[in-house]
């Protein structure tokens, strides 16, 4: 299949509103693939390639991007990439390695642009990069998968969760019997989509919502799967990228436990001297590439999925909860069981006492449902807002479609240590409401002051106010920091930019 076709069809589902209309066209589009394009054309549609990351940033993007729309371009090609042709190239980025690895990756982009039809190039910088905002979430393309195989979305839905991998399940039910799609189970050392958390304010709101609950630690750590088979551990992350190379403490730790053959659910940070969390940046820090063992990660697990030969997935979470004391329970996160409101909200004080994010509120009698998220777990933890300034704004897609959306995010320099007036510390196209599109169209192209073909530049004069979960390091803005999980709250037309919250309150948050 051309890449052109499944680009058309991503444009043809970000038009409608309609998640049934979305199915339809996605469930149309898949039936016209071929077996070996199935895996490839999911991993494009939901920005996730099947050869994991790829090495390559947004800079070298961005600038082959403006190479490929410069006026040397005398024409433009008719389509002629295909999605096996675009597969391709990523294993050859994903293979690149070693001393010229960098000139490797940008020949092979610049030979990808060069091919690129209108609008696909665009396509192709978006999948790279995680941004495909196309509406065609794993969700609605899972349902669009059983359509076009016509298996039971449920059976769809649990071998997705199983697999942890849309693409190899799509191609199970689109070329395999029923009975090969009902048989996928769980498998001790292939990652499982991780169960999700719905939000609530309070623990009294998130106790009323789930009854009878185990009340844990919310720590700022990030997501890990352990599947131990006899001496053989792998460790996953929350995306199911495998870093058990990079955190050989975990995987000895996990060999310690008194089972053959267990998987974990769990997280892992890296602690201070004082045996206080360090920040959610530290412990990343320690699955990237050129990682450093100087920081030792500790894991705690909070939930069992299987233990020697016995799945449960199935079984209720007080049942879990008893095997995983049994199994680790030196390794269990801190928590307490409750149906008592107040008992939740100050063991939730004591959990922000520690250091920690906050908690999580989880019902005693729900399964793990793998990959969904529910009301069956419900995360609280205080949110951070902070003023900020409105740097650009970026054209929207989709829906949003002759719309001002995604805003580019300033902190005030209150020092000077960063040349002074504001510095870039995010972006988010989250929490705006049709009004508030509708206003920042109409308004920002007022005070622009430049235009690029990715976003309008404006006065530094407009205050936003943004919800964050918290901050992270950053070698991509110049005050070294990045917001995490912005979201817009609302225009502050009573402030001035002079009284927006700098960079500097915000780098505090790297050692709070």
């Amino acid at each position: 299949m051309l890449l052109a076709q499944l680009v058309e069809a991503v444009g043809a589902v970000t038009s409608t509103p309609s998640r049934l209309a979305k199915v339809a066209m996605l469930a149309a589009m898949l039936s016209e693939l071929e077996a070996d394009e199935i895996r490839p054309a999911v991993g494009l549609l939901t920005a996730r390639p099947r050869q994991g990351r790829l090495g390559v940033g947004w800079r070298t993007l961005a600038a082959i991007g403006e190479q490929a729309a410069g006026p040397e371009r005398e024409f433009e090609r008719e389509p002629a990439l295909t999605i096996l042709d675009v597969d391709a190239a990523f294993d050859a980025l994903a293979a690149a390695e070693g001393e010229g690895s960098t000139a490797a990756r940008r020949a092979i982009l610049d030979g990808l642009a060069a091919r690129a039809a209108p609008g696909e190039w665009d396509f192709i910088a978006r999948v790279i990069m995680g941004e495909l905002r196309t509406g065609a979430l794993e969700g609605v393309l899972t349902d669009a998968v059983a359509k076009a195989a016509d298996r039971p979305i449920a059976a769809v839905r649990r071998a997705a969760m199983l697999t942890g991998d849309l693409g190899e399940t799509a191609v199970i039910a689109l070329t395999g019997t029923v009975d090969e799609l009902e048989g996928v189970g769980l498998v001790v050392g292939r990652g499982v989509a991780p169960m999700l958390a719905s939000t609530a304010a309070t623990t009294d709101e998130a106790v009323a919502i789930t009854g009878p609950a185990s009340v844990e630690y919310k720590l700022d750590g990030a997501r890990i799967q352990v599947h131990r088979d006899g001496d053989e551990v792998r460790v996953f992350t929350r995306s199911l990228a495998d870093i058990t190379h990079r955190v050989p403490e975990i995987v000895a730790a996990v060999r310690e436990l008194p089972a053959s053959a267990v998987i974990l659910d769990g997280e892992t940070l890296a602690l201070d001297e004082d045996g206080g969390p360090r920040p959610f940046q530290d412990t990343m820090a320690r699955f990237g590439a050129d990682a450093t063992r100087e920081l030792a990660l500790r894991p705690w697990f909070f939930d069992i999925l299987h233990v020697d030969g016995r799945d449960l997935l199935d079984e209720p979470l007080h049942v879990r909860r008893a095997e995983l004391e049994r199994v680790a329970g030196a390794l269990r996160i801190p928590s307490t069981t409750t149906d008592d409101p107040d008992a939740a909200a100050a063991f939730s004080r004591e959990a922000l006492a520690a250091g920690h994010e906050g908690v999580m509120v989880k019902a005693l009698d729900a399964p793990y449902a793998a990959g969904r998220r529910g009301k069956s777990w419900i995360k609280v933890k205080p949110v951070l807002t902070f003023d900020l300034v409105v740097l650009a704004v970026e054209p929207g897609s989709g829906r949003r479609t002759g719309l001002l959306s995604n805003l580019h995010l300033g902190a005030r320099d209150a020092t000077g240590e960063f040349g002074g007036g504001f510095v870039m510390v995010g972006k988010t196209f989250k929490g705006l409401t049709d009004e508030l599109l509708r206003w920042q169209t109409a308004h920002f192209p007022t005070i622009a002051t430049d235009r690029t073909r990715y976003a309008l530049e404006v006065e530094p004069v407009t205050v936003v106010e943004i919800a964050i979960d918290g901050v992270q390091r950053s070698s991509r803005y110049p005050g070294g920091v990045a917001l995490r999980f912005a979201r817009v709250k609302g225009y502050r037309p009573d402030k001035r930019a002079d009284e927006a919250d700098t960079i500097q309150d915000l780098r505090l948050l790297l050692r709070g």
